[in-house]
């Protein structure tokens, strides 16, 4: 049996986990469950899957749920904030861990998981976005296993060579090709962007997906980390990296080789693929998904990105290409910039804007140590705040 932690279970990656997971009894072993605050959500998985942890990041949440399971489950550990986060993702019970927390609340665990030489299934973008070199030393000196999640990410391991190690030119790759939706407003008219409300801007045409991710699937800022992670996933260069609008979502990612060859990976658009496969990796199992049938798709449309309508791709460039903090300054200001909107204190086109002059604010340093991450990110929240006060007031 295999010992799985799932960080972050309540959220959308953790259900799609958890329902891959129940087809699979036989393979895996529930070893911990964690949330941020979402204690109903927790307690109904725990009385379900009866895992021997169970982490909620609010110690006042996590009184709620200890004392909702005393009756019911007395025999489930539970812990509280970052440093239960961390035991779970660490300990020696667990041989996968379901990196899903949302945000830069995951990289700390996220973190620990690679340390500890787990198989390191990665739905958090963060962790790479903000401390790439960190991370993919921790996962090298440890001996970890990193699998993208990300269906983007994950199609484009799918497509690579079976002996990849790293470095695009000695495998014959010249070029990765990462597809986006185009989300909610691909053909919204510009001038009607500034008035469009969270609701619309989370109402995803294709993706079941968290607010938070799904705003960034509309301002394409989620695609511009996507760069910035596959860079550290495959060694790749930003120049080797091109994003293509797909509205479909059924093309996932292709990679170019020197020959000619573009490979590609299809599937419908549901995060229990790339989850069965990190799973079962090196092999395959049964997902759940419905399969795909390309005669009631008929037709598939390709184009290139209007960088006047997704400012936040050429932000996010722009931050690859500065370096050190600089990417951990741009996801810090774009976390602060979208929870301002998903709580109508600013305009949706105002989180560009936030996240501009944030990384223009913040003064940027090298990357090379935990502390120096972690100070930038604070510093641009501090700054970013600043900045959506002073466009409320």
């Amino acid at each position: 049996m295999i010992g799985v932690t799932i960080l972050g279970s309540t959220g959308s990656i953790g259900l799609s986990t958890l329902d891959v997971m129940s087809r699979h009894r036989d393979l895996f072993d529930l070893v911990a469950l964690t949330a941020n605050t979402n204690v109903r959500g927790l307690l109904e998985q725990c009385l379900a899957w009866r895992p021997r942890y169970a982490v909620m990041a609010d110690s006042e949440a996590a009184g709620h749920l200890q004392g909702a399971l005393q009756h019911e489950a007395p025999d489930i550990k539970v812990l509280s904030g970052q440093a239960g986060l961390q035991e779970v993702a660490g300990c020696a019970e667990t041989d996968y861990v379901m990196a899903a927390i949302v945000g830069a609340a995951g990289l700390l665990p996220t973190l620990t998981a690679a340390r500890s030489g787990k198989r390191v299934l990665l739905a958090n973008k963060e962790a790479l976005v903000m401390s790439g070199k960190l991370f993919m030393d921790a996962v090298k000196l440890n001996g970890a296993q990193l699998l993208p999640i990300d269906s983007e990410h994950n199609a484009i391991f799918q497509c690579m060579p079976g002996d990849f190690n790293g470095g695009l030119e000695q495998t014959g790759v010249t070029r990765i090709l990462l597809t986006a939706s185009g989300g909610p407003f691909l053909t919204k008219p510009l001038r009607e962007l500034s008035g469009v409300t969270p609701a619309e801007a989370c109402a995803h045409p294709n993706w079941d997906m968290g607010r938070k991710i799904s705003v960034d699937s509309a301002t394409m800022m989620n695609k511009g980390l996507e760069v910035i992670e596959a860079c550290w996933l495959f060694d790749a260069s930003a120049e080797n990296i091109e994003i293509v609008i797909h509205p479909e979502s059924v093309i996932h990612s292709l990679v170019e080789y020197a020959d000619g060859s573009v490979l590609a990976q299809l599937g419908n658009p549901d995060m229990r693929t790339p989850i069965a496969h990190a799973m079962a990796w090196p092999r395959r199992m049964e997902s759940g998904v419905e399969k795909l049938s390309l005669f009631d798709i008929s037709q598939l449309n390709f184009e290139k990105p209007d960088p006047n309508r997704f400012p936040c791709l050429g932000l996010a460039r722009q931050a690859l290409a500065e370096g050190g903090t600089a990417t951990a300054i741009l996801n810090a200001a774009n976390e602060v910039a979208v929870g301002e909107f998903l709580g109508s204190r600013i305009r949706y086109t105002e989180i560009a804007e936030v996240v501009k002059q944030t990384l223009e604010g913040v003064a940027k340093q090298p990357a090379d140590a935990l502390e120096q991450v972690l100070d930038a990110d604070k510093r641009a929240r501090d700054y970013a705040a600043d900045q959506c006060r002073r466009l409320n007031s």
